[in-house]
C-alpha cells in the first residue's frame, strides 16, 4: 500500500513538471522573440540583456561586422595620362639640360630619351610582327610598297583601266573648255586628243573666248553651256566628264594633265568607290 502511494506521488510530480515546462516554453520563446525584435529595433531588453548579460547568443548583442578597409586604392592612371607624363618628363629633362648643360643633366636626359626610344622600337617590332601574322591588317597586300609588288600592282591596274576606258565611250563623253589665248591649252589639247582617239571617246570642245583650236577644229563657242553645266569659274583648260545616262557632269580636272593622269582620274571617278583605292 505504501509503495502504491509513492508511485502515485512520483506520477503526480512528473505530470506537474511536464505541465510547467510546456507552459513555460511559449513564454520563453515569446520573450526571446520579443528580445530579438527589441534588439533589431535597436533597444536591448533590460532584463535579459541588462541584468543577466546573456550576450549575443540570446539576441542581446549582435556580433560586430568586420571593419571594412576605408582606405580605397587610388584610381589607376590611364594610358593617355601616362604618355602625357612621359612627354612632360622628357621635355623637362631636355629643357633642364639645355638651360643648365651640366654632365649630370645631359646624362639624365639622354638616359630617359633612350628608354623611350627602346620602348618605341619594341612597339614598332610588335606592330610589324602583328601585320605579318594577320593579313587582314596588312595594307601592303592591297597597295604594295615594295618595288616588285608595286610594279605588278600598277601593271594590273593599268590593264584594268585600259579595258574599262575602251568601253567607256559608250556611256560617257568629255567636255573640253579651252581658250585661244590660253598657253596651257596649247600644251594640253594634243594630249587630250591622243587619249580620246586611243579610247574612242567623244570630246566636245568649247571655246571660252571664241578662238579656234588646232586639235579640235569642230569646236563651239561658249554660249552659257559652262554655267548651265554647273562648272565653276572660267579657268582653262577644264575637262568635264558627262554621263549620258544620268545627265550628270563630273569634273575631271583643271590645268595641264598628263595622259596617265587623265585616264587614272576617269577610271577612278567611274569605276572605284571613294576610299577603296587608298
Amino acid at each position: 500500500m505504501k509503495g502504491r502511494k509513492v508511485m502515485l506521488t512520483i506520477a503526480r510530480l512528473s505530470l506537474f513538471i511536464a505541465l510547467s515546462v510546456s507552459a513555460a516554453t511559449p513564454l520563453i520563446a515569446q520573450d526571446a522573440a520579443s528580445s530579438r525584435d527589441v534588439i533589431e529595433e535597436g533597444r536591448p531588453d533590460d532584463f535579459y540583456c541588462g541584468e543577466r548579460k546573456l550576450g549575443q547568443w540570446f539576441y542581446c548583442a549582435k556580433p560586430r561586422p568586420k571593419a571594412e578597409d576605408t582606405q580605397s586604392s587610388p584610381p589607376q592612371q590611364s594610358a593617355v595620362d601616362r604618355m602625357s607624363a612621359i612627354t612632360r618628363e622628357l621635355d623637362e629633362l631636355k629643357a633642364r639640360a639645355i638651360l643648365d648643360p651640366s654632365e649630370e643633366n645631359v646624362i639624365a636626359y639622354v638616359r630617359f630619351q633612350r628608354e623611350q626610344l627602346d620602348r618605341a622600337s619594341t612597339f614598332s617590332d610588335t606592330w610589324q610582327r602583328a601585320l605579318w601574322q594577320n593579313p587582314d591588317l596588312d595594307y601592303t597586300l592591297q597597295r604594295p610598297v615594295s618595288t616588285v609588288g608595286k610594279r605588278a600592282w600598277l601593271d594590273n591596274r593599268k590593264a584594268d583601266r585600259d579595258a574599262v576606258l575602251t568601253n567607256l565611250g559608250q556611256r560617257y563623253g568629255l567636255f573640253y573648255f579651252f581658250a585661244q589665248s590660253c598657253g596651257a591649252c596649247d600644251l594640253f589639247s594634243p594630249i587630250l586628243r591622243s587619249v580620246a582617239d586611243s579610247h574612242r571617246m567623244a570630246v566636245m570642245a568649247v571655246s571660252m573666248d571664241g578662238g579656234p583650236s588646232r586639235d579640235f577644229p569642230n569646236y563651239v563657242v561658249d554660249a552659257g553651256q559652262r554655267a548651265r553645266m554647273g562648272v565653276p569659274g572660267n579657268e582653262t583648260p577644264a575637262l568635264i566628264l558627262f554621263d549620258t545616262m544620268t545627265k550628270r557632269t563630273i569634273p575631271v580636272g583643271y590645268g595641264i594633265l598628263s595622259a596617265d593622269e587623265i585616264m587614272d582620274r576617269i577610271f577612278a571617278l567611274t569605276n572605284t568607290k571613294v576610299g577603296s583605292d587608298y
